[in-house]
């Protein structure tokens, strides 16, 4: 596992979520190249995918902008080692 520790920007999750959240990002890294943020996103979405039913998103990056709506209490954004991470869970239309 990584030593950098993650810094939360902004988030609506429960504290467990965000913990979660935080590891999954960790456990990719390791996994994959940290320019491959295509496989980094991917690895994070199919975890919580499992751990909390399908509909999250995931965008991996070091410069990018948004702007979505999300379900309360789905909503991280941090940022660990060189990288931001936005986790997120839409809503139903």
């Amino acid at each position: 596992m990584l030593e950098g520790k993650a810094m939360v920007k902004e988030t609506d999750m429960p504290l467990k979520m965000q913990i979660h959240a935080m590891a999954s990002a960790s456990e990719a890294l390791d996994l994959y190249d940290v320019y491959d943020c295509i496989s980094i996103a991917a690895h994070i979405k199919k975890e919580f995918d499992s751990a909390y039913g399908n509909g999250w998103q995931c965008v991996v990056g070091s410069n990018f902008g948004c702007y979505f709506t999300h379900s309360s209490g789905t909503f991280i954004y941090f940022a660990l080692e060189t990288l931001n991470f936005l986790i997120f869970k839409g809503t139903r239309s």
